[in-house]
């Protein structure tokens, strides 16, 4: 895709995009006057190109970079007109009359945080207008599908409200060292996530970037170890959670989870054949639920990468970053631009690819729920049993298998009845191989921790 960037020295006075002169003067005028402001400004632009003019991002460049340069740097009008001269930039950043200028603009010095957010937010408009005038015209010319395009724009969008950029990604050794000190000081990753399972915590946790798998034959428990997850993190961790459901509607997700959570029969839920007994444990679950705003369960049909990346976006853009996605399941999600008569194995392992790399755009767990092949039944599970991909064990960070405990011979093993085992198949951060045993409550759509109800 070809870059689009104002021209900031060719475009007509009519189509100038938004900005603001006054604040931007007024905010280099406080960072050569008080050098004590500019970490305050620095911590609201994002970067020499929030400033409309080629001058105006030559010298915010050059102060903080000299900022940076020295434990006691001196930064004033003649200083900075001294390292303009050495670069050879003096004269593009209008020569020291100029600067001198720019201290005399200012109204006062400590309101520079607030000319400094009128700048950033100019900026962000400019950054809107991009997205759009470049979403337009590769919809002109129809370079792209329109699914692309919308992407593209999105992600584009997203960006501008958030700030984000380029250059507050940390690639380096140094950048990141100090984290993960404070990291090892804290005992734990403090970006990772539990589950509602004791004995799972044990071996496994949920790290930003991860793709993790749970595989399961039908009605094996995979749906109700996903909703049991999303919740968990939701309305116990208090962190955003998304439930993308391609196998239930809403209503039944809502039934699984007021299930859960106030322990009353699912199948009375369901048949909406409640007791008096359950409308009080009803009622006791209800605040907790009412108010559980970052819970997310998008149940629209024919759900696609695209369609979950752009409610993550939606989310970012609410406040709500989400802090996990649960997809359910993943051979039942519909690819982008999807063909007839296509491989379905292909398309399930770039559904797979496509959920990793989509962890790691937003940095968040990503669980996706997955289905044995009809050959998985009456045996213990392995990663080879997933249904139309092998794709799948080669982008997941984790894989768990659950299936019901058998007798040697195949049968239901009835001395463990009301028990799901949780086979740890694949585990990149730690132990592979462990067979942890969960309490299966079907009738509360829930899974216990054994030992613990």
């Amino acid at each position: 895709m070809t870059d689009l960037a104002w021209d900031h020295d060719q475009i007509p006075d009519d189509d100038t995009p938004p900005h603001n002169l006054e604040a931007e003067r007024a905010v280099l005028g406080s960072m050569l006057l008080d050098r004590r402001v500019i970490e305050a400004v620095n911590r609201i632009i994002a970067g020499p190109d929030d400033f409309w003019p080629l001058q105006h991002r030559i010298i915010y460049r050059t102060i903080t970079e000299m900022y940076a340069a020295t434990r006691d740097p001196k930064i004033d009008p003649i200083t900075v007109g001294a390292a303009l001269l050495a670069s050879g930039e003096l004269a593009k950043a209008g020569g020291h009359l100029y600067l001198s200028q720019l201290v005399s603009s200012v109204p006062i010095v400590g309101n520079a945080d607030g000319y400094a957010s009128i700048v950033r937010e100019h900026a962000q408009l400019r950054a809107v207008l991009t997205a759009t005038i470049r979403a337009t015209q590769l919809a002109r010319a129809a370079a792209s599908s329109a699914a692309e395009i919308l992407d593209s724009a999105m992600a584009e969008l997203q960006a501008a409200a958030s700030g984000t950029t380029v250059e507050d990604v940390k690639l380096s050794v140094a950048d990141r060292w100090m984290d993960f000190v404070l990291e090892l000081e804290a005992g734990a990753d403090p970006r990772a996530l539990d589950t509602p399972w004791h004995d799972v915590n044990d071996v496994i946790e949920l790290k930003p970037g991860q793709l993790i798998t749970v595989g399961a034959a039908t009605g094996g428990g995979k749906s109700l170890f996903g909703m049991n997850l999303a919740s968990h993190v939701a309305l116990t961790r208090c962190r955003p959670a998304l439930v993308a459901s391609m196998e239930m509607g809403g209503s039944e997700l809502m039934a699984r989870l007021t299930a859960a959570e106030a322990g009353v029969n699912l199948d009375r839920l369901i048949r909406r054949k409640l007791e008096d007994a359950d409308w009080e444990k009803i009622f006791k679950a209800g605040p907790r639920l009412q108010h559980a705003d970052n819970f997310i369960l998008d149940d629209s049909p024919n759900l696609t990468l695209g369609k979950i990346r752009a409610r993550l976006r939606w989310m970012s853009s609410t406040g709500n970053p989400a802090g996990i996605v649960v997809a359910d399941y993943l051979q039942l999600m519909t690819p982008e631009g999807a063909k007839p008569n296509a491989n379905r194995a292909n398309e399930v392992a770039e559904l797979s690819r496509g959920l990793k790399l989509l962890a790691m755009e937003f940095e968040i767990p990503v669980v996706a729920l997955a289905q044995f092949n009809r050959g998985a039944v009456g045996r213990q599970p392995v990663v080879t049993d997933f249904k139309d991909s092998s794709a799948i064990e080669q982008d997941s960070n984790v894989i768990l298998l659950m299936h019901k405990p058998l007798n040697d011979d195949g049968t239901p093993d009835e001395e463990r009845a009301g028990e799901i085992d949780v086979i740890v198949a694949k585990n990149r951060n730690g132990a592979n191989g462990r067979i942890i045993p969960l309490v299966f409550q079907g009738h509360y759509a829930r899974l216990r921790s054994m030992g613990r109800f």
